[in-house]
């Protein structure tokens, strides 16, 4: 039996829909559930944990098939990983929190909402985008499936890092680069195939974001690549009072090339969620 966590403590596991789920839960107050990024895992909120669980409960996750999470050999998908949210928020006894995801993490939130809009008090969608993949992306991601099965975790890192991270850090942060490395290449090649396969087959979120009425903020990188400024600004237009931070400096991982400014961009959507819903 997988003993309950205490708010306070760090790194815990637990049973959530047969699958050994791996989180940190920190401080307290009002909840702050992060979901990482492809192909990656919760150590990349490290500095957002640091920043935030001084006046909120924090708990970044590490998604079924990622870091020290099971990585079953069998068919993944967004919907499956919105229950295993769920199911982790019920086995915390969180009946609501803001949510904080970044690109494939924004798009589980996309499928939590739609199954589990009740748990949402905010949602913080970081570079990612809405629309679904095009024919061309659905067979990018099936080709880079292949090369994971083929040549592994580390070929994976070679392709995804010159996408996740701008040139500058490239060039002048290797410390960063090789945290971006280690968590890519510390991932089963089953938990990254099946990941590729879930953002391929996962629908159009457009007809949605109309319908999505809780507080919103969006954030992107102005150097992101894989879903540009662009996207984040079709989203800001179309979910109803939603706000738009561009982050300079940073590419799709803007979080880790410019924590200090997505930090306090979260806080203060933090902040003006607590004061339009009466605190956490």
């Amino acid at each position: 039996m997988i003993r309950k966590p205490q708010p306070t403590e760090r790194t815990v596991q637990a049973k959530i829909n047969g699958m050994t789920l791996a989180f940190n839960d920190r401080g307290t107050g009002l909840p702050i559930v992060f979901l990482h990024a492809f192909p990656l895992n919760r150590t990349m909120w490290a500095k957002q944990e640091d920043a935030l669980s001084s006046q909120c409960r924090v708990i970044t996750i590490d998604l079924r098939g990622h870091g020290e999470s099971d990585a079953p050999l069998w068919h993944y998908s967004l919907d499956q990983a919105a229950d295993d949210v769920h199911g982790l928020l019920d086995y915390l006894s969180i009946r609501q929190a803001v949510f904080v995801g970044l690109s494939m993490g924004g798009y589980i939130l996309f499928a939590f909402y739609r199954k589990y809009a009740d748990y949402v008090k905010g949602l913080a969608l970081a570079d990612t985008k809405a629309r679904a993949d095009t024919d061309e992306g659905k067979q990018a991601r099936f080709e880079m499936a292949q090369i994971a099965y083929k040549q592994g975790a580390r070929a994976i890192a070679d392709i995804m890092i010159p996408k996740l991270l701008s040139p500058a850090t490239i060039q002048t942060r290797p410390e960063l680069v090789q945290h971006v490395r280690t968590m890519i290449e510390g991932n089963q090649v089953s938990g990254i195939a099946g990941d590729l396969m879930a953002m391929a087959e996962r629908p159009d979120s457009i007809p949605l974001l109309q319908r999505m009425t809780c507080p919103t903020q969006i954030i992107v990188g102005d150097l992101d690549l894989p879903t540009p400024p662009s996207d984040a600004k079709l989203m800001a237009d179309r979910i109803p009072n939603a706000h738009l931070a561009i982050i300079p400096g940073a590419a799709h991982l803007s979080n880790l090339e410019q924590p200090d400014l997505f930090n306090e961009t979260v806080r203060s959507f933090v902040s003006n969620v607590q004061d339009k819903r009466g605190g956490g």
